[in-house]
């Protein structure tokens, strides 16, 4: 019999460096299983060694608590204005870290092995902001000038950003 892990959709992302990548599993919740309509949510996230990245993000209805299972893991997430703190931590395994709801956080694999971690969500449905695909991957694009002055980066540099979250760059 196949596990769980393998029948479940997933979404591949990818890591600044080419080979890396991380695969998230769909919320468990969303198959159909005993979550359903409990208000919670599970995802398995599996990193590639050194490198491998759940990019920074945010989940506008949940908190998130993640548990790692295998590998190291640097994790963090920046507090609201003003203060605008990073907090972080180096995860091993059977470690736990929160991230509060709505504030932007991310993981990425240190370690020179694969990682895996399961995120429980306090929301059904906690939805999910990828920062840089949010701001340099809308569609239609914010315009260029918006950006220039908000990141303060010269246009040409906004315009490469831009171009690196065209849909078939995914």
């Amino acid at each position: 019999m196949q596990s769980s892990a393998q029948t479940l959709p997933s979404i591949l992302m990818f890591s600044p460096r080419p080979s890396s990548w991380t695969r998230i599993l769909l919320p468990i919740f969303s198959l159909g299983s005993g979550l359903n309509t409990l208000g919670i949510s599970l995802a398995r996230i599996d990193y590639a060694p050194y490198g491998g990245l759940n990019p920074p993000h945010t989940h506008p209805r949940a908190t998130e608590i993640l548990v790692v299972l295998e590998g190291t893991l640097y994790v963090g997430f920046v507090t609201s204005n003003p203060d605008n703190r990073l907090i972080t931590k180096v995860l091993y395994p059977g470690d736990v870290f929160v991230f509060p709801v709505g504030l932007i956080h991310f993981q990425f694999n240190i370690g020179n092995t694969n990682a895996i971690a399961f995120a429980g969500l306090s929301s059904q449905n906690p939805g999910v902001i990828t920062i840089a695909k949010a701001v340099f991957g809308s569609n239609p694009p914010i315009n260029p000038d918006v950006l220039t002055k908000a990141f303060q980066l010269d246009k040409n540099v906004v315009k490469y950003l831009q171009s690196k979250f065209w849909w078939d760059n995914n």
